[in-house]
């Protein structure tokens, strides 16, 4: 029997594990500390005086469900998902418990909608992989774009961030999933062959700027439902390169909350003939706005305020503009215009 709004928050001491564990004790949830590290997480408890505290791993299936079987949620916030994914979902599923991640993996979300998303067992449960700013923001906003249009020529996700301090666990996840990325088009998943020298013209304050292709998530889980033979993620080039510097440091607070400094604009078109439908989110810390969206959608599953359930999209499982409307609070400008 779960426990209302009891959350299980798996690597709860990771950088944005912290920030959604945060998030869930400023809403009132009772959060679930689990991971691998017993020290770290009692010291990630004794922040908010929590006593709740799972030891757990994924090679012991025993330990992940002594860590989730009580709770309506299980966010997996533990990078890389290639390796965690998996055994998290099998185990939460058997519990009859929620499963939300906050992959930016191409292949993590693809493994578990090929390996759950025929799952009889996943028919009253909601998993949702992707439920961050990358994946699940962009499809938010696209479904919201395309709105009453049943199918769209393109849709184009562009990102611009002044710059990209990653975590280590961004660092390790780069180092687990090497090579090259799929992108969607001629109504396929294909290998990225995108040319180089692409532009972009944003909103402010990030005007034109050079962009590459760069599929996440995103490109996975609007795949799955939305209508459109060619769907292209982007993003500008500061960002890439402190990524790709090894010598670029990890995030530092800009004030109490522990946000970063950094500043990101994602720009979502959907075009069909000669139109254009354009939905804009600007904020704050691509870290931290991932805590917001992935605690509203365990909001939602707690309310039953679900549109579909099994192994969905963002967008599948919520409301997309309603929800979109509800990260205002959160410190997300979003804007919607059409042309």
């Amino acid at each position: 029997m779960t426990v209302s709004r009891r959350a299980t928050v798996f690597g709860a001491y990771g950088h944005t594990g912290r920030f959604v564990v945060a998030e869930l004790h400023r809403r009132g949830w009772t959060p679930v500390l689990s991971g691998r590290d017993s020290a770290r997480l009692t010291a990630a408890a004794q922040e908010y005086s929590l006593a709740d505290v799972r030891v757990a791993t994924v090679e012991d299936p025993a330990s992940l469900e002594a860590a989730v079987a009580r709770s309506t949620v299980v966010i997996n916030c533990a990078g890389p998902f290639i390796d965690t994914s998996i055994p998290i979902v099998d185990v939460a599923i058997r519990c009859g418990v929620h499963y939300l991640d906050v992959t930016a993996e191409q292949s993590a979300a693809l493994n578990v909608f090929d390996r759950f998303g025929g799952d009889a067992r996943t028919r009253d449960t909601v998993i949702v992989p992707a439920m961050a700013f990358f994946g699940g923001l962009g499809d938010l906003m696209a479904t919201t774009a395309m709105r009453d249009w049943d199918s769209a020529d393109q849709i184009c996700v562009a990102v611009a961030i002044d710059g990209w301090r990653p975590t280590r666990g961004t660092r390790l996840t780069g180092q687990r999933n090497p090579g090259r990325r799929f992108i969607f088009s001629k109504g396929h998943l294909t290998v990225d062959d995108s040319p180089s020298g692409l532009e972009w013209t944003f909103p402010p304050p990030f005007g034109k700027q050079e962009v590459v292709a760069f599929p996440l998530a995103e490109t996975i889980v609007m795949s799955r439902h939305l209508k459109t033979p060619d769907i292209r993620a982007l993003m500008n080039l500061a960002p890439l390169a402190d990524l790709h510097d090894p010598n670029t440091p990890p995030p530092a607070a800009a004030n109490e909350t522990g946000r970063s400094s950094q500043v990101f604009l994602m720009d979502v078109i959907a075009r069909r003939g000669q139109r254009e439908r354009r939905v804009i989110a600007r904020g704050q810390d691509i870290y931290a706005i991932t805590a917001p969206i992935v605690v509203e959608a365990a909001e939602r599953i707690a309310a039953g305020a679900v549109t579909k359930t099994g192994v969905v999209a963002a967008a599948e499982a919520f409301n997309a503009p309603d929800f979109l409307a509800s990260l205002e609070s959160a410190g997300a400008s979003l804007q919607v215009s059409e042309s």
